[in-house]
C-alpha cells in the first residue's frame, strides 16, 4: 500500500504545480525588482512551495520560517491560532513575502500580517499556493499571490497534510 492509494483523485499534477510555482517567481521577481525580499515560509505546510518558489525566483531573496498550529489534527481549522516558532530574524524596514500553503478561513494568514505588520516592515504581501475562499470568514484579507483557486474540499500533498501523512506526494490530491 502507498500513500497515494488513499487519494480520491489527483487535482493538481507534479507538472501544473511546477508550471504555475514558476509563474508565481516570475511575478514576484518583477515585482521586487532591485529590492531583496524576506519570504516567510510558514511550516511545515508550506516547505515544499518555499523550496520550489525560492529557486524560481530571480533576484536575491532571503528566508526565514514561522511555525502556527490552528488545526490540531483534523480536516477543519479550530480556529485557534498559536505560534510555535519565531523569526529568527528581524524584519525592521524589510520587504516581507508571507508565504502560506494553503489559507483556508484566513483566520492564520490574518494573525501574522498583524503579528509581522507590528513589527515595523516596509510592506507585508501574502503568496499562497492554494486559497479556499469558500470557507473565508477573514474576507478583507489581501492574497497578492495565489497559485490556485481551490474549492471547499480536504486536499494534501506537496506539503499539505492529514495526521502529519500525505506531505511528500508531488502532486495535491482530494483525501
Amino acid at each position: 500500500m502507498t500513500l497515494a492509494h488513499d487519494i480520491e483523485r489527483v487535482l493538481f499534477t507534479e507538472a501544473q504545480l511546477q508550471d504555475r510555482v514558476r509563474e508565481l517567481g516570475e511575478q514576484i521577481s518583477r515585482d521586487y525588482a532591485g529590492k531583496s525580499p524576506l519570504l516567510v515560509s510558514v511550516l511545515k505546510g508550506s516547505l515544499y512551495f518555499m523550496g520550489d518558489l525560492t529557486r524560481a525566483i530571480s533576484i536575491p531573496v532571503a528566508m526565514d520560517f514561522m511555525a502556527i498550529t490552528s488545526y490540531g489534527g483534523e480536516k477543519a481549522a479550530s480556529g485557534a491560532v498559536r505560534m510555535i516558532k519565531d523569526l529568527d530574524v528581524k524584519i525592521t524596514g524589510r520587504h516581507v513575502v508571507l508565504v502560506e500553503d494553503i489559507i483556508d478561513t484566513g483566520l492564520t494568514a490574518s494573525y501574522l500580517v498583524k503579528n509581522l505588520s507590528a513589527r515595523d516592515p516596509a510592506s507585508v504581501r501574502i503568496c499562497t499556493l492554494l486559497d479556499k475562499s469558500a470557507r473565508r470568514i477573514v474576507h478583507d484579507l489581501p492574497i497578492d499571490y495565489r497559485g490556485f483557486e481551490v474549492p471547499d474540499i480536504f486536499v494534501v500533498g506537496y506539503g499539505l497534510d492529514y495526521r502529519e501523512l500525505y506531505r511528500n506526494l508531488p502532486f495535491i490530491g482530494v483525501l
